[in-house]
């Protein structure tokens, strides 16, 4: 932490610099804290300034050296968007898929699993596979990720019903 004193119309003051990486954003930003100091004197001897806050609030600031131009606030306030609505993405593609596998899975452990058990998990599929889709279209995955994401939902689903002898094994039917 590093002070810097100012002395301006009378005013004994000091600047508190705190360096810290805001937790929102990875820029370095500072705190500053205004602080009233004085000399206390005993017996004609000078004892280190007491510091007293002004205020309690706190003016934030770029760090020193890394003042940035109007177009480089502007792509950071853009990418600050772009992670969050990412990251929504994302977070919703998961979910989506965790609620097909969970329902896969109660199929597979239930007594008497039906035909019907299997349409609901295709409507649960349906719309993880929009959300996948989604996510491709804006740019969030990639599309060879959102294949392979879309292919784990099919072929758990198509085990389950080989498992519960719902659908026979495809056989290779390679002529030679």
């Amino acid at each position: 932490m590093a002070l810097r004193f100012f002395f301006r119309r009378g005013l004994s003051a000091a600047i508190c610099y705190g360096h810290r990486l805001s937790p929102t954003s990875s820029n370095a930003t500072n705190n500053f804290h205004l602080f009233e100091f004085s000399y206390l004197y005993r017996e004609s001897a000078l004892v280190p300034p007491f510091f007293r806050p002004l205020s309690t609030t706190s003016i934030r600031a770029e760090a020193a050296g890394s003042k940035k131009g109007g177009s480089a606030e502007k792509r950071a306030r853009q990418a600050e968007k772009r992670r969050i609505r990412n990251k929504s993405r994302k977070t919703l593609i998961k979910t989506r898929m965790k609620k097909v596998f969970k329902s896969i899975d109660e199929v597979k452990v239930s007594s008497s699993p039906s035909m019907e058990d299997f349409k609901a998990i295709n409507k649960l599929i349906s719309e993880a596979q929009s959300a996948i889709d989604k996510a491709v279209k804006g740019g969030t995955l990639h599309k060879n990720t959102a294949a392979r994401r879309k292919s784990r939902l099919f072929r758990r689903k198509k085990a389950v019903q080989i498992q519960l002898g719902m659908k026979k094994p495809a056989t290779d039917k390679k002529q030679v």
